[in-house]
């Protein structure tokens, strides 16, 4: 299927769709003064050294500070021996590196006390938004993108995309790098494929000279201060993800347009004259489709053509997702009803894992199969699909009871973090006490008040609907808490009050 950009530049917020098809892929948002730091790197101080966790905070001048792990510390600004974590690597799952893998540096890494001082400076870069209560998490492994190469000053590795297949491509992009590479490390991006060596040596001179710049920056830098900042996410989208693939690049406001035809023009030319403006009335996500898509992105349940349907949970340490027949019958029997519905499922929770931007541990639980060649199947198309996700994830093989436990790679905040707050209400837990419960703790609070204070009436103000259930079904026993306090009971609607707020006053 053809696949489509649509870019809508918004007053507070620009939003970027990735469609492949009809289908939205990826979302990618950034608001007005809020742009995204990843990639950003900083010259920051170290604020405290801990051993026990085998890190160190970082201030690199946000409201929180960093989090460095020891595992994600080079310990200079020189080259380094190791090979950099999967996790530091831009783009890492897209990414192979051609060596043979050192052992992992968390083995290897001297205490993080021998290497870091509280007050010590340091160069880093953001590797993960910061996240909730946590502070954004930092590594010494530089890893700068251009369009066609990934440069890693701190290694000596040259790599090449896993989604290049054919191997004499591979060993031609390789050969190329290793004879003009100067000093680093370099991985061959995806868009790099059938380049010559020209385009390949122009982004190797950039970004080395770039790298020369936030050496010398960093020497006369006052610690904290941002040494290197990532471009707006129209040019990231443009350098990343503007490929052959994408046919068409469309874009809604004339100021947007031209800037991402500039873009367009210095790196990808030949693509250029696919970046187009929308003239028409209609909203473009509205027209494309991506707005609907979008609010189906923030339901609870999401529905497959079949008649089945996904259900997908957040909870404080993992993402649950779960699978379930719904209206499907299925033709024949109940082992094939089963795997067409958990086949079709596959594509459509990654689909949504990569448009919600789900990371962290996810547990998906599939309807139970009985045949070990059907699990066997569910898995394979699982980690096929998965193979198109650039976050880097680890997937165990699914288990008797239907269960996939797989881990994704949190850069950025999930779409239902970004786009919505807990309910004030609820605070989050997703449910409220009931009209039977409320009633029955107001009228323990009348009881225990009516002893320790003086008065004939107690005034309950609560929300209509609450004051309705206890004027109406829990009237008996409204009067009967009033002949034991030997009090009048008033109730009092109050609109402006939320579904379970209530409070009593003794007169």
């Amino acid at each position: 299927m053809a696949k489509r950009i649509v870019v809508n530049a918004g007053v507070a917020e620009t939003r970027l769709a990735v469609q492949d098809g009809n289908l939205l892929t990826e979302l990618y948002i950034e608001r007005a003064g809020r742009r995204s730091i990843v990639g950003n790197i900083y010259k920051g101080i170290v604020t405290n050294v801990l051993p026990g966790m085998q890190a160190a905070f970082v201030d690199i001048g946000l409201h929180k500070d960093a989090f460095l792990y020891v595992g994600d510390y080079t310990g200079s600004l020189g080259e380094d021996e190791r090979a950099p974590a999967a996790d530091a690597v831009e783009d890492a799952a897209d990414v192979e590196v051609v060596e043979s893998e050192p052992e992992p540096r968390r083995e290897t890494a001297p205490p993080i006390e021998e290497l870091l001082r509280k007050g010590q400076e340091v160069l880093v870069q953001v590797s993960k938004e910061s996240l909730g209560t946590k502070g954004a998490r930092v590594t010494s492994f530089v890893s700068i993108p251009g369009r066609y190469i990934v440069y890693m000053p701190q290694s000596r590795h040259v790599g090449v995309s896993r989604r290049i297949h054919e191997e004499g491509e591979r060993e031609r992009l390789r050969g190329i790098v290793k004879r003009l590479r100067p000093n680093g490390g370099f991985i061959v991006r995806t868009v790099a494929e059938g380049k010559g060596e020209e385009e390949l040596a122009a982004d190797i001179e950039f970004l080395s000279r770039l790298w020369d710049q936030v050496q010398h920056r960093f020497e006369s830098a006052k610690a904290p201060s941002l040494l290197h900042e990532e471009m707006d996410v129209t040019f990231r989208v443009v350098r990343d993800l503007f490929s052959p693939e994408v046919e068409e690049f469309l874009v809604d406001t004339r100021e947007a347009y031209e800037k991402c035809a500039q873009y367009a023009s210095s790196l990808v030319p030949q693509l250029a004259p696919r970046v187009k403006l929308w003239e028409k009335d209609t909203p473009i996500f509205e027209a494309t489709g991506v707005e609907r898509e979008i609010e189906k992105a923030m339901r609870r349940r999401v529905w497959l053509k079949s008649g089945g349907y996904i259900v997908i949970d957040h909870t404080e340490a993992l993402v649950a997702i779960d699978v379930n027949t719904g209206k499907y019958v299925g033709k024949r029997d109940l082992e094939e009803t089963i795997l067409k519905i958990n086949l079709e499922a596959v594509s459509e929770i990654v689909r949504q894992i990569r448009l919600r931007d789900l990371g962290g541990i996810i547990i998906i639980d599939f309807i139970d199969m009985e045949r070990a060649e059907h699990r066997d199947q569910v898995f394979r198309a699982l980690k096929r699909v998965l193979a198109d996700d650039k976050a880097r994830s680890n997937v165990l093989e699914i288990s008797e009871l239907g269960l996939v436990e797989m881990t994704r790679k949190r850069v950025r905040q999930s779409l239902q973090s970004l786009f919505c707050a807990p309910c004030p209400t609820c605070k989050g837990s997703g449910v409220i006490k009931s009209d039977a419960t409320l009633a029955a703790e107001i009228f323990r609070k009348i009881q225990s008040g009516a002893r320790d204070g003086a008065g004939q009436e107690v005034v309950v103000r609560v929300h209509p609907e609450t004051a309705h259930h206890l004027e109406m079904e829990q009237r008996e026993a409204l009067e009967r808490v009033q002949a034991l306090t030997g009090r009048k009971v008033a109730v009092q609607a109050v609109a402006s009050y939320h579904r379970d707020q209530y409070d009593l006053t003794f007169k």
